[in-house]
């Protein structure tokens, strides 16, 4: 009997490169749609795993975050650097932008410096060949000592010579050459650092640059005398030159790859289509000639997602799909499947009464289908998803970068720089999405002062559609009041936090990738990423608030919130009774509120008998709404970003903040409107 085969071990492949260098759609590419998106262990930094069949074997790909370099500046690219450390047995696949070769090979100069097995895929060399680049990727193998592929990832050029080069992988031959004091002190510390996955010629370059990351790493294998040898090597080397280790490492390092650069890169005729868009490009970070530009952005992107999405697919889908078939007839099979009493009246409320007047748990006031799916499906769901794709396009057509650059003077102004702009954008969708996203954002205040600024005052899609519906009801002289508030008291706030919280900002390196056509298969596949965790993390929580309210409703305590609240409501900020039910229903959701307050002046409005009074009631009233606490799907997602202490934290300052905020625009309305 012949013995059983046994399968061949699964194989791993790391995928690594700098950010936005198409390295998720190779990823995609070679993986298909079956991946599993998890934290780093003891992270925020989420990492994404999936299988691909690579030369007749089943390997195992990890997509890491974007980096820049293998000395870390922010927890995305240490997560990157740890993955390499930690990870028993992989190859690499760089990804690098072909247009810009040098920060590629900035990063593959690390990688080979750490015995890292890994082939170089030249992505985007389309775009580089229609910019003038002529790249010799023969020599550059040579020179590398690993294969090197040109490939366009989003037209899938260029994958199958990859998935051919992949089990092949190897360590590269080039190493940089660093002046005769830096090669003498890592010849002293190499003896003393422990064989690891990466070299210890690259482990001691992270030493003697500074880099504390690894310290932990170093501690659980190097002796106390051997940690203290290291340092003193260190402080040795550093008393020999007036700049940093970390800066002379990285300029002799850069010289060396600037040589390579040199020897690899021509430049020819750039097409007149690359030539618009380049200027396009510089026009789009123009301080003066990136208003217009920004102006049109923000004017098609108001249609689509404010008139298409908020208006006309809200209409569709809230009453003719979900109130007008979907409540009946979910109300009508649950009435025939379960026996008239007590059970059919829990789940759907007596008969011959509007679900509206009813507490049933499925069908009724607050009923899991009635509201909750309708509100999360119906209401949300498009203007969510039309601002997805709205963002997706902007995203692909490389402009977000540009307007990042834009804005970066006035992010400064509150501690963080134009990279905050792309989480603060993302927040007008949905802020309990931007709140993940901040974690682009290099260092721990940053990512808290963003955090904040989205929990306090950027109002998301679907409470944007009724604030709009509202100020329409008012005088232009009220809207500037409510939008000059709102601008006014996000800049003070980051101003203040910028003072208050401690920690360092970080300097801006953002890269501009060109201005392109965006690639529909890439604007569908991000939007519907972005969908899915919609659906996935997001609709449940707005279920679970339903259930919440539902049960607040059922047991009376809903009740006795809103006459707890009526005094701040009524005394303080001045607002009709009924009122303070909204603001405990923002807590469920931000809208919610809006929703509740359009309730009680929308008769008002539509006749056009709104008083003096009324519309500063509304205005007082959008104000404090649109600075409340953040909606429940939002507070849990900075808790399991920022932890409980900075969650509870942010929560404890905005309540009272926009009860005072309201109360202050209350006095001064009276007074001067």
């Amino acid at each position: 009997m012949n013995p059983p085969e046994v399968a061949a071990a699964p194989r791993t492949l790391i995928l690594v490169g700098n950010p936005n260098v198409g390295k998720s759609v190779l990823f995609g590419a070679l993986t298909g749609r079956y991946v599993t998106v998890s934290n780093y262990p003891g992270t925020t930094v989420e990492v994404t795993r999936g299988s691909a069949e690579i030369g007749g074997l089943r390997w195992q790909v990890l997509d890491t975050p974007g980096t820049n370099n293998l000395l870390p500046m922010s927890e995305d690219e240490q997560v990157t650097r740890d993955i390499l450390l930690r990870e028993p047995e992989y190859v690499c696949l760089q990804v690098c932008d072909a247009k810009n070769l040098r920060r590629g090979l900035l990063l593959a100069s690390q990688l080979a410096e750490a015995g890292v097995p890994f082939a170089l895929a030249l992505n985007m060399a389309d775009e580089a060949a229609a910019r003038g680049f002529r790249i010799d990727a023969e020599r550059l193998a040579g020179a590398l000592g690993v294969d090197v592929v040109p490939t366009v990832a989003v037209q899938r050029s260029g994958l199958p010579q990859l998935q051919a080069r992949i089990p092949a992988a190897r360590a590269s031959s080039f190493r940089p050459c660093y002046d005769e004091a830096i090669e003498s002190a890592l010849s002293e510390l190499e003896p003393l650092i422990p064989e690891g996955r990466l070299s210890r010629r690259s482990l001691g370059l992270m030493l003697l640059s500074g880099d504390e990351s690894i310290h932990p790493w170093i501690a659980s294998r190097v002796s106390d005398a051997g940690r203290e040898r290291i340092e003193e090597v260190r402080r040795t080397l550093a008393s020999r030159y007036p700049e940093s280790l970390r800066f002379v490492v990285a300029r002799q390092r850069l010289g060396a790859v600037d040589r390579l650069h040199d020897q690899v890169v021509t430049r020819g005729k750039v097409s007149s289509g690359s030539a618009f868009a380049r200027k396009l490009g510089a026009w789009a970070t123009d301080p003066v000639k990136g208003i217009p530009i920004l102006l049109l952005v923000l004017a098609v992107a108001y249609l689509f997602v404010g008139v298409f999405g908020a208006k006309t697919a809200v209409d569709f889908l809230e009453n003719t799909i979900f109130y007008d078939r979907v409540v009946p007839w979910t109300e009508a099979l649950l009435r025939f499947l379960v026996p008239a009493g007590p059970v059919q009246d829990f789940l759907v409320g007596p008969p011959g009464r509007a679900f509206r007047e009813t507490d049933g748990f499925i069908i009724g006031r607050y009923g899991l289908v009635s509201m909750g799916l309708a509100y999360g499906m119906a209401i949300v769901l498009p203007i969510v998803a039309t601002f997805f794709l709205a963002f997706s396009v902007l995203e692909d057509s490389g402009y977000l970068p540009r307007l990042a650059v834009m804005v970066n003077r006035v992010f400064k102004w509150m501690g963080l720089n134009g990279k905050a702009v792309l989480p603060m954008v993302l927040g007008l969708g949905c802020d309990t999405m931007a709140t993940m996203t901040a974690r682009i954002m290099e260092t721990r205040k940053e990512r808290v002062i963003v955090t904040l600024l989205l929990a306090l005052g950027v109002p998301c899609s679907a409470q944007i559609a009724v604030i709009f519906a509202m100020l329409q009801g008012l005088s232009f002289a009220a809207s500037i009041w409510f939008t000059a508030v709102i601008v006014l008291v996000l800049f003070l706030v980051g101003w203040l936090a910028a003072r208050v919280i401690p920690g360092r900002g970080s300097d801006f390196v953002l890269e501009l990738p060109p201005l392109r056509v965006p690639q529909f298969s890439n604007v569908i596949v991000k939007t519907l990423a972005r969908m899915e965790w919609y659906l996935r993390e997001a609709l449940p929580l707005f279920v679970l608030g339903t259930l919440i309210l539902w049960g607040l409703d059922r047991t009376h305590l809903l009740v006795l919130v809103e006459r707890a609240a009526a005094p701040v409501v009524v005394g303080i900020l001045q607002l009709p009774e009924q009122s303070a039910s909204a603001f405990i229903l923002g807590f469920l959701r931000r809208d919610y509120a809006a929703a509740g307050l359009f309730q009680i002046y929308q008769p008002y409005m539509s006749t056009g008998t709104m008083t003096r009074i009324m519309e500063i009631q509304v205005t007082v009233a959008l104000v404090t709404v649109t600075l409340f606490i953040p909606c429940i799907a939002n507070f849990l997602m900075i808790l399991k970003e920022r932890g409980w202490r900075t969650g509870l934290a942010i929560s404890a300052f905005v309540l009272p903040f926009a009860v005072g905020v309201g109360a202050t625009v209350n006095l001064l309305m009276r007074r001067y409107y």
